[in-house]
């Protein structure tokens, strides 16, 4: 069997969609409909049920993902193992990273990787826990990083690797910037707050800890980007509650200033995979990177 028609029918199961399958493997819309036909033909089966809203896995199709990623597996596994032979790591790595690491954590580990193995491509994509491990599940990914109290989610493996201090940050002309009591719950549940989008574990939990609060009608903006967050805050508007790495800057240049009020605990950062899927020689690397530049272990 032409290992050409797995990739094509697991690119369509991922994606739902004869046009974006075509577009993610630069195909004509045509030779995707020719692929899965002709797989169809040489199974006897229909693997996919046309419907006006995309490509849906028929019962024949989901038992046969499993293995079609199984043996595309073992073929990457064999291209691997008949490299060069000159014992040089290479190919290409794609993350899946909340945003804020994207701009503090990783670009140290990317420079220590590049002089570790310049052959190492590595593509980001940032994305919050739940597209990440939705990308892990289907193959968009093969390494995530995730900002999450623990990881129970099915078919993913997850090891801490280290720990992402929060920091309640507003204007320094905010009335809770020179305040020398700390704030309340109750204080705090009177203000406008812009949190990361839903999803993000920190600011999820801060919105339920604030509508625990008797009366409470604190003022909740979700947004998919710190930028944004933080721009708000620093514009006198509300408070927020991110990672420290992303306003440690502003807090030196006197642009944000903490809030004095109740401790939050530092967020677990995560290291996660498929549990089952094989994991390349360039991907081996990216982990081996992230845990030694960020665990702070040298060796």
């Amino acid at each position: 069997m032409d290992t050409r028609l797995l990739h094509t029918f697991t690119t369509l199961a991922r994606s739902g969609s004869f046009t974006s399958a075509a577009a993610e493997l630069h195909l004509a819309q045509s030779t995707v409909t020719v692929h899965i036909r002709t797989l169809e033909r040489e199974l006897g089966t229909r693997l996919f049920d046309r419907l006006p809203t995309g490509a849906l896995l028929t019962d024949s199709g989901r038992r046969l993902l499993a293995e079609a990623e199984t043996v595309l597996d073992a073929v990457a596994r064999l291209r691997a193992g008949g490299d060069d032979g000159d014992g040089a790591v290479r190919g290409q790595v794609t993350v899946g990273t909340p945003e804020s690491l994207c701009a503090t954590r990783l670009p140290g580990v990317m420079v220590s990787l590049r002089t570790r193995h310049p052959e190492v491509d590595v593509r980001l994509h940032a994305a919050g826990t739940t597209e990440c491990v939705e990308g892990l599940r289907s193959g968009r990914l093969d390494v995530a990083l995730l900002l999450e109290e623990e990881a129970g989610f099915p078919d993913v493996t997850a090891e801490p690797v280290a720990r992402e201090p929060l920091a309640l940050v507003c204007a320094p002309t905010h009335p809770f910037a020179a305040r020398t009591r700390a704030a309340s719950w109750e204080d705090l549940a009177a203000e406008s707050f812009f949190l990361l989008e839903q999803g993000c574990s920190y600011s999820d939990a801060l919105e339920r800890r604030l509508l625990t609060v008797a009366g409470a009608r604190p003022r909740l903006t979700r947004f998919g980007s710190v930028d944004a967050a933080r721009g708000c805050v620093a514009s006198g508007l509300g408070l927020a509650l991110l990672p420290l790495t992303t306003v440690e800057e502003h807090l030196r240049q006197g642009r944000l200033a903490r809030v004095p009020g109740p401790g939050f605990a530092d967020v677990p950062l995560l290291l996660a995979r498929h549990s089952r899927r094989w994991v390349s020689p360039a991907a081996q690397a990216f982990t081996r990177e992230v845990v030694r530049h960020l665990s702070g272990d040298d060796g």
